[in-house]
């Protein structure tokens, strides 16, 4: 299918955005965001205090945190929502497009994560992510999920090159289908083992829930913190992660437009990344 003209698009992505920039907007004017900081977690612990004062809040879901109102969830303040679609090179997560035809009526940007498993080929997985997820020009950059399986049959870990070589693989395979920069996701047990010291112009999506990322993973930029795995949000019944984005309003504008971590712009532009007409 021939891309649309940029001006068109871009008129889309407003569109399609409409919702989220009035409310950024209107955020824009109160100190602390829209609805002030938001306090919800089960278990709170205070050396990530810092995180639910910041501006721009959202969670992640899959399958188990059941049927979600997304419409209570924008209310309760949320500006983004990433979920669970694939896994592997077979499985996609049951409420997958549910929660993404639900979340795109709420107003609410959303992107899809696959989850990274070491005993697959990254080519049979990146194939299953290209088949089962859409390419909406409305859609948060794709997220691919880089953790040790550790709760699955395939446990064992693999040598680092073998690694590194399948997260290329997939990563480049995931910006072909959805035409944006992935965004990486790790906790601190991959990083060190596999991440650290490894250059990628990838966004990364830091867990860290007793700490501040930058006390956990080498001062290490991030665009998005998972700070909980308690949160309570309004619209989901069950416990739900949360997280935030590093920046203000202006910032996730800039990141919603672009689809890259502004910070990296200037960058990743003049090599073709980061741009609305893609």
């Amino acid at each position: 299918m021939p891309a649309a003209a940029p001006a068109t698009l871009y008129s889309r992505l407003l569109k399609g955005f409409g919702t989220v920039l009035l409310i950024a907007a209107l955020a824009a004017c109160a100190r602390g965001g829209l609805y002030g900081p938001i306090p919800g977690d089960n278990r709170p612990h205070a050396a990530v205090d810092r995180a639910r004062s910041m501006p721009i809040q959202g969670i992640d879901v899959a399958r188990y945190q059941g049927d979600i109102d997304f419409n209570q969830v924008r209310a309760a303040g949320m500006h983004f929502v990433f979920m669970k679609s694939t896994e592997g090179k077979d499985y996609i997560d049951p409420m997958f497009y549910t929660n993404w035809e639900k979340a795109r009526a709420a107003g609410i940007p959303r992107g899809a994560y696959h989850f990274m498993t070491w005993c697959s080929l990254a080519s049979e997985q990146a194939a299953w992510f290209a088949a089962k997820v859409p390419n909406d020009y409305d859609a948060l950059p794709p997220v691919l999920d880089l953790e040790w399986n550790n709760h699955s049959s395939c446990r064992n870990k693999h040598p680092k090159a073998d690694v590194l070589e399948k997260v290329r693989v997939m990563l480049a395979s995931m910006e072909a289908h959805t035409g944006k920069l992935p965004i990486i996701y790790t906790d601190m047990n991959f990083y060190n083992e596999i991440l650290r010291g490894e250059h990628f112009p990838n966004a990364l999506w830091l867990r860290s829930t007793a700490a501040e990322p930058h006390e956990r993973y080498q001062r290490h930029d991030w665009t998005f913190w998972q700070y909980t795995q308690t949160g309570v949000v309004r619209g989901v019944r069950n416990e739900v992660d949360r997280n935030v984005f590093y920046g203000d309003q202006n910032a996730w504008v800039n990141f919603l437009l672009t689809g890259c971590d502004p910070r990296a712009v200037h960058i990743l532009g003049p090599t073709g990344r980061c741009r609305i007409e893609k």
